[in-house]
């Protein structure tokens, strides 16, 4: 796996939309996210035909991409929010152009999409950092996720994920006209969940978005099995909050395949259990976070028994997001009960 060079402070950083192109329909929050990252990042956005597109075609996003990627005045790449059809780009994606230009590409959800193709390709790359979700966040900027995304775009060392003091999934509606002023609700952090914690283990990671490495998986466009050999593997679930039995099912499926049981350790975001048309409480969202959790455990438990795992990391969809490279190293030490990343 080869590290991309790191922008500075300055560059001219590329905003994509290879999934989704919201900048359409929220202008003024997408406005105020740009505002955010010349003032607390000191980059330069840099936007193409389909930034602000929505609906474009997989051919034209793919064309953005080769574009971004071929720029050599462009240092960065960093995708504005997520969707659900990134994996109909992949196809149309040049592997010469993106071998022979390689860049940090930030993104999360249905950006797990390029992310492992960008892993299949030898690539690092940075799961998190979205611009709209993180940029756009009611209130301010969280300062643990800016920490982490300052680390991670202009880094190249060792950088310690700590759990934030505090946390949030109910964020502030993007267009609510006091969205700059108002602070979403935040709750005291509960710290992380760690089982067979007794070792270091080091590793490369990989995984991402759990209902998009199904879709990868069907497709049949993930590496062979034995590639993830020794791997840590990390997982987050979306706003569509799929049901515990589904994420039991997926876990299964990747059991069954042979791949679940080559991990050493398993990295799980905390679930999101809460989303406008599903507005939970906070028993309702205690028992999903928990149903899960259970699903996940069981399914290690039938295909990988041994593996450490640790539960409700704050990565993908949660508030602060700490950015996990895609491809680089991870250590889990266990006994310390702490976890290290090389940016």
């Amino acid at each position: 796996m080869r590290y991309p060079p790191k922008p500075k402070p300055g560059d001219r950083v590329a905003l994509v939309s290879p999934s989704g192109g919201l900048p359409q329909m929220f202008p003024k929050m997408y406005e105020l996210a740009l505002g955010r990252l010349r003032d607390e990042l000191g980059i330069e956005p840099v936007e193409y035909p389909t930034t602000r597109i929505l609906d474009s075609t997989p051919r034209d996003r793919a064309r953005d991409l080769h574009a971004a990627f071929a720029d050599p005045d462009v240092t960065a790449v960093m995708a504005t929010i997520g969707g659900d059809d990134q994996i109909t780009v992949l196809r149309h994606l040049d592997a010469d152009l993106l071998r022979a230009n390689p860049k940090p590409f930030f993104g999360f959800s249905d950006n797990t999409n390029l992310l492992s193709h960008l892993w299949n390709l030898g690539l690092v790359g940075y799961h998190g950092g979205s611009v709209m979700v993180h940029f756009g966040r009611g209130g301010r900027t969280n300062p643990a996720h800016i920490e982490s995304l300052r680390a991670a775009l202009f880094e190249s060392g060792w950088f310690p994920l700590r759990p934030p003091a505090d946390w949030n999934d109910e964020p502030v509606h993007w267009s609510d006209p006091a969205l700059a002023s108002t602070e979403p609700p935040m709750w005291p952090h509960e710290g992380w969940g760690w089982v067979n914690a007794d070792r270091v283990v080091e590793g490369r990671t990989w995984g991402g978005n759990l209902e998009v490495l199904s879709w990868l998986m069907h497709a049949d466009f993930l590496a062979p099995d034995e590639a993830y050999d020794g791997c840590v593997l990390f997982l987050e679930t979306s706003e569509e909050m799929p049901p515990a039995i589904e994420v039991y099912r997926t876990l299964r499926n990747m059991g069954e395949r042979g791949l679940l049981g080559r991990f050493a350790a398993l990295v799980m975001g905390r679930a999101k259990a809460w989303e406008r048309d599903r507005q939970n409480n906070a028993e309702q969202k205690r028992a999903y976070v928990r149903e899960q959790r259970e699903a996940v455990g069981r399914a290690m438990a039938e295909y990988n028994p041994d593996a450490m795992v640790v539960y409700d990391v704050d990565i993908g969809h949660t508030d602060p997001q700490l950015i996990i490279p895609y491809g680089g190293e991870i250590r889990l030490d266990g006994p310390a009960r702490e976890i290290h990343v090389r940016y």
